[in-house]
């Protein structure tokens, strides 16, 4: 049996002359105040507030102890703050600064906590199919929900760009159950979904959970011309690239680009005839590198047709590259023309930047924790994806409001979490005041604060 808590002091080996002891007498101690900051970059771009009008309640009023909101807010700070599972809020519950983030300090209710358990919040995130039922009464809408990370990136600029590059890119969520949905993917080797996510730079605009049993591009057209309806609604002068990898090159996806104006370029898998027509690039690129030791590459710009599944000819960009292991070509296929980007310029300065955004799924699925999908049904799952997407979508807003041009610019989510999230602070709460005494050895001081005032500004 585990030991009961006592507040009795434990006593450690001396240390220069002096006692050490331990007791758990602290009083109300947090790990999360950094997460003030969460607050503020909330007020900044009102995401829970938006995120939460996307639910329908449909309990009782006078039964409801915690509304749909404060449950929204507590789930999204909490994966923001590295909580990943709804049963971590049994003890959260009761952290002052996660209530201070939701908004409830005190219970509404003499048997209740401040902020809700796993219980009430699997009632949130199972909404049923087909609306709300006898046991899951709230619902949510969708559609309301995926338009949201668009309009946000819409509203991070003070005017239209001239040109953006939208990323797409499919990846897999291993899964370990019986889930709805669940295929084994032969390139993945696991049972899994495939969820396709598109970003613009640091922006996440989608975040689609499908089936695995799908090509890598189903559903990118349906998922393009939502998006990009939405973008040029607002800015029709801007111009608009699809980038990439060689699943999206399909005849379907790029039709519909060069129907609707918008350039593209996307790998293109390698095949017999293909390299046949790099031949002699693949020569010189081999006699580069044998007479000068290093790895050489040889460009080459060219029309291409396939046998039978294009529709026309198209640009085809192709690295003829030699190391010492021997022969790497690459192809890319792309709408864009040979006067504004030659073939060199063209694959290492614009198409190569494509694989930043894997580091921004990793974002996504390792530090905040997308890949959590062990609900039993995919409606479950496709909303567990969007808390973590919209909890991306708030550490994100945080570094672009607070952090440009300071050391944590271009961090990723979990050392943001770890450097300015978790600080230690006491909290003294009386009947006029809260006050967050937050550690006063924080060695990064300088920036959380220049962040808050950064953040607050926007807000203002």
């Amino acid at each position: 049996m585990p030991p009961e808590c006592t507040l009795e002091p434990i006593l450690f080996s001396s240390l220069e002359g002096r006692r050490v002891v331990a007791a758990f007498d602290g009083g109300r101690v947090t790990s999360e105040a950094g997460g003030l900051l969460l607050a503020a970059t909330d007020r900044a771009i009102d995401l829970i507030g938006r995120f939460a009008a996307c639910f329908e309640d449909r309990r009782a009023p006078g039964r409801v102890v915690h509304d749909v909101r404060a449950m929204v807010a507590q789930r999204v700070f909490a994966l923001a703050l590295g909580y990943e599972d709804v049963v971590d809020h049994d003890e959260l519950r009761h952290d002052p600064v996660l209530g201070l983030l939701a908004g409830r300090l005190e219970a509404r209710h003499p048997r209740s906590a401040p902020l809700a358990g796993k219980s009430t919040l699997n009632r949130l995130e199972h909404a049923p199919v087909g609306g709300p039922g006898r046991y899951h009464k709230i619902g949510h809408d969708a559609a309301a929900i995926e338009d949201l990370p668009v309009a946000l990136f819409l509203e991070a600029h003070a005017a239209p760009p001239a040109e953006i590059v939208l990323d797409l890119d499919a990846t897999d969520d291993p899964l370990h159950g019986d889930q709805e949905g669940r295929f084994f993917h032969g390139y993945y080797d696991c049972y899994c979904y495939l969820p396709l996510y598109v970003f613009c730079g640091r922006h996440l605009l989608a975040a689609k959970l499908r089936r695995a049993n799908i090509d890598a591009a189903a559903g990118a057209v349906q998922e393009v011309a939502r998006i990009v309806g939405r973008i040029r609604a607002r800015w029709p002068e801007t111009r608009i690239v699809l980038r990439a990898d060689s699943g999206f090159a399909r005849e379907e996806l790029m039709a519909w680009c060069e129907a609707n104006g918008v350039d593209y370029l996307f790998g293109l898998a390698r095949n017999a005839r293909l390299q046949a027509r790099i031949a002699v690039e693949m020569a010189a690129a081999e006699a580069a590198s044998l007479a000068s030791g290093a790895p050489a590459r040889v460009f080459a710009d060219f029309p291409w047709a396939t046998r039978k599944s294009w529709s026309r000819r198209r640009r085809v960009v192709a690295k003829a590259e030699w190391t010492q292991g021997g022969p790497n070509p690459r192809f890319v296929v792309t709408s864009l023309k040979c006067a504004r980007h030659a073939a060199r310029p063209f694959y290492e300065e614009v198409y190569c930047q494509r694989g930043e955004m894997e580091n921004r799924i990793k974002e996504c699925q390792l530090d905040l924790f997308a890949d959590r999908t062990s609900a039993a049904s995919m409606r479950a799952n496709q909303l567990r994806l969007w808390f973590a997407a919209m909890a991306y979508v708030l550490m994100a807003a945080l570094r672009r409001l607070g952090l440009d041009g300071t050391r944590f610019a271009a961090a990723s989510a979990a050392t943001i979490r770890l450097k300015l999230l978790k600080i230690g602070a006491q909290v003294r709460l009386s009947v006029r005041r809260l006050k967050i005494a937050m550690a006063s050895t924080c060695p990064w001081q300088p920036e959380w604060v220049l962040a808050y005032h950064r953040i607050a500004a926007a807000a203002a």
